[in-house]
């Protein structure tokens, strides 16, 4: 998704896009403080059914969505040039327990 820039990085910019109505898997930091800078996210994906996980990490975050800084929440927009591992990626993520 990072060589195709279809992820969008950071909390005011994941909000926008949730807002506007685009679709995708977001993926949250676990280790953000203060944790009430992003809070409000997962329950914006319950509303609309999007997917969400968590990871330990926003370094590893942020370095597995192509960017040199951490970041706390990511989301992954689907495209057709990695479509099966998006879907496979998708069903993971929606077969885990809600948090």
């Amino acid at each position: 998704a990072a060589k195709h820039k279809q992820i969008r990085r950071g909390v005011k910019e994941v909000q926008k896009f949730i807002n506007k109505g685009e679709k995708g898997i977001t993926v949250l930091a676990g280790d953000t403080l203060p944790i009430d800078v992003y809070c409000h996210i997962p329950i914006m994906c319950e509303d609309r059914s999007l997917p969400y996980a968590y990871v330990p990490s926003k370094s590893d975050l942020g370095a597995a969505a192509g960017s040199k800084r951490p970041t706390c929440v990511i989301l992954l927009k689907p495209h057709e040039e990695y479509q099966e591992a998006y879907d496979e990626c998708l069903g993971e993520v929606e077969a885990l327990p809600l948090p």
